[in-house]
């Protein structure tokens, strides 16, 4: 054992480099079975007028009012030359996305500017703006190739070898986004390579030892002659391969791992530990640490639809974290997953599963936003109750919350009002319910304060919209209009100071609410405060930690009155909570945007938007439901499509 651990090691750093290099010489794709989408006969039309308001409209605009700042040498990053240009174009139309934001809150022009729009200019240019999505062609984007996350990493170790996920522990956590970091630094890999090496030893057994149960399935029986053990080691690879890799592997893949084999035995690695080299050559590869596309594809056309392994794969990631179970694997082998009918069964079928609570910890949390509150600062002295106790009580609340919305195919509306929540004996208290829900049990309640009730009124969301020592009307004005409503905010101008250091004398006698509308008499910063900040007040009567409060720290009265754009006003939580859950069509877009984002791992952009049109109108016929906000995202021809030319 020792000579076969000193081969080991010495092959330990070419693997990192070799193993990772394994050319993706995927499967070929099924035949193209693309199908014309409802409104595609009418895209030509509307491409033409949008063609024409650009023209007429948005160029004028642009030229008169902003191509003097955002010209060829564009200030903070935002050339309109170039978008004018080329408006169609990706980072054209995320140029146009951060126009329109900040020509809304009045940010530009800036009113130094020679020449200011009007009011009806500006709604104008915004209307305007939201044809430009026509002048994209039908294309349904490139298959981002994605590494798996920590989650989705250390649950295909369990679901394909027995091991506990938690081997995965050692991985960094993931960057939030629509998808994942798409790359592997050499840390990454020397941290893989250490995974793989502890998975080998926990699975096979020391040479003389009995295999396990594990290694008997994944190894087989060694051959009693070892002329067979090359045939035989190509089966094993076969076979290891059609599990890590999603998919069977190539001849030529098969060709690369036989090789592996092959070094271990010229090394004078017996028949099972040069099967354990190979393997580690499969659990380093990119085919198993990436969701890739297919190399190959049998068509000549430039968008082709998804073969049925990457479908199985993009659909179990998404709803599971895992990769496909046998169900899905056999129908992908049969070639049937493609089949609408086929697929939508199966996102009822793994929506069903206790697996889909997934869904929460990886997209859910992301779009609350409450992703960091494990480790958020909190100041002990302020908020002694914030223990971690707490937090898991918080977080279990947020992810009991959104699964039932799923679970009972609820509209989506009712993650902003609701009657409802999951709470234990600790969460109780920062409700005043204490008395009513005894133990450390999570449990469904039914409340009767109109001010709780969805995401507002919830403890997690709350918390994390806060600062260590207080709340933060600002923070919670953005979070309503972006994760909520899906309105874009411009980031705030560079050196502006929190208000705990300004001057201490400008603050003196001043509630938050005071404090914080300070900001508005700086002209970089009222623009953006006028919008934020009377969203944010509503939700003042919440602590940092989501506890009800009539006044402030001082003894004042809390004044939670305030207004969303439009001008539609409220005076306290629940008002708010009603106001939002009236724009349905509102809440469910942009929960249906950013559930696609995150499914295709990239930003949404030009003709992204036109099949998000066409999905809200199928949406809506349903009143908006989750499931079918989900199920019409998978389904969609951004999700089941690629572009390959």
């Amino acid at each position: 054992m020792k000579a076969q651990s000193k081969i080991h090691n010495r092959f330990r750093f070419g693997l990192t480099i070799s193993a990772l290099g394994i050319v993706l010489a995927l499967a070929p794709a099924s035949p193209c079975r693309a199908e014309p989408e409802d409104g595609v006969a009418n895209e030509e039309a509307l491409r033409t007028d949008a063609r024409k308001t650009f023209r007429k409209k948005v160029e004028p605009f642009v030229n008169r009012y902003c191509i003097d700042c955002h010209g060829p040498r564009p200030e903070a990053g935002l050339n309109l030359r170039s978008a004018l240009n080329s408006p169609e174009s990706a980072t054209s139309f995320l140029h146009w996305k951060k126009a329109v934001a900040n020509v809304k809150v009045h940010d530009m022009p800036p009113e130094d500017a020679g020449e200011i729009p009007t009011e009806e200019e500006r709604r104008e240019f915004a209307q305007w703006i939201g044809k430009l999505k026509y002048l994209a062609g039908r294309d349904p984007g490139p298959f981002v190739i994605r590494r798996l996350s920590k989650v989705e990493y250390g649950n295909t170790l369990r679901d394909l070898y027995g091991v506990a996920p938690s081997i995965a522990g050692s991985l960094p956590e993931e960057v939030v986004g629509e998808g994942y970091l798409n790359s592997i630094s050499p840390l990454q890999s020397e941290l893989f390579l250490g995974i793989a090496n502890k998975l080998i030893e926990q699975v096979v057994a020391p040479e003389g030892q009995r295999p396990n149960e594990v290694q008997r399935r994944l190894f087989g029986e060694t051959p009693a002659d070892d002329s067979d053990f090359p045939s035989a080691a190509r089966e094993v690879a076969r076979t290891l391969a059609r599990d890590a890799y999603r998919r069977p592997p190539t001849e030529a893949e098969l060709d690369v791992l036989v090789g592996i084999f092959d070094l271990g035995r010229e090394h004078q690695m017996n028949y099972t530990a040069s099967l354990a080299l190979m393997w580690k050559a499969i659990l380093v590869s990119p085919q198993f640490l990436f969701i890739t596309p297919a190399a190959g594809f049998d068509s000549k056309d430039a968008i082709v639809p998804l073969d049925d392994y990457q479908l199985a794969s993009r659909l179990s990631y998404l709803l599971w974290s895992a990769p496909p179970d046998a169900q899905l694997s056999a129908l992908a082998d049969k070639g049937q997953l493609h089949k609408p009918e086929v697929l939508r069964a199966q996102v009822a079928r793994l929506l069903d599963h206790q697996r889909s609570r997934a869904l929460f910890d990886s997209f859910g949390a992301q779009w609350l936003g409450v992703s960091g509150l494990k480790n958020q600062t909190f100041d002990p002295d302020v908020f002694p109750e914030m223990t971690a106790e707490l937090r898991t009580a918080m977080m279990d609340e947020a992810r009991l919350f959104f699964e039932s919305i799923v679970r009972e195919n609820q509209s989506v509306f009712r993650f902003v009002d609701s009657d409802y929540t999951f709470l234990n004996e600790p969460l109780a208290k920062l409700y005043g319910l204490e008395q009513s829900v005894q133990g450390p049990a999570m449990r469904q309640v039914k409340l009767e304060d109109p001010n709780r009730g969805g995401i507002l009124g919830m403890p997690a969301t709350l918390a994390s919209t806060s600062f260590p020592g207080r709340t933060s009307p600002v923070k919670r004005g953005v979070w309503v209009l972006e994760q909520v409503l899906g309105e874009r905010v411009p980031p705030p101008p560079p050196d502006v100071p929190e208000l705990e250091d300004q001057p201490q004398k400008n603050l003196e006698g001043l509630t938050l609410r005071e404090r914080t509308e300070l900001h508005q008499s700086d002209p970089t910063c009222a623009n953006c405060h006028r919008v934020l900040d009377p969203i944010g007040f509503g939700l003042e009567n919440f602590d940092a930690i989501g506890r009800w409060r009539e006044k402030n720290d001082a003894g004042v009265a809390i004044d939670s009155a305030g207004a969303l754009p439009g001008d539609a006003r409220f005076s306290n939580p629940a008002e708010l909570k009603r106001l939002l859950a009236e724009r349905k069509s509102d809440l469910a877009r942009n929960l249906t945007e950013r559930l696609m984002a995150f499914a295709l791992g990239r930003q949404l952009e030009g003709y992204d938007e036109i099949v998000i049109d066409q999905l809200m109108v199928k949406i809506a016929e349903d009143d908006y439901r989750m499931r079918t906000v989900i199920t019409e995202v998978i389904a969609s021809y951004l999700f089941t499509h690629r572009r390959v030319r």
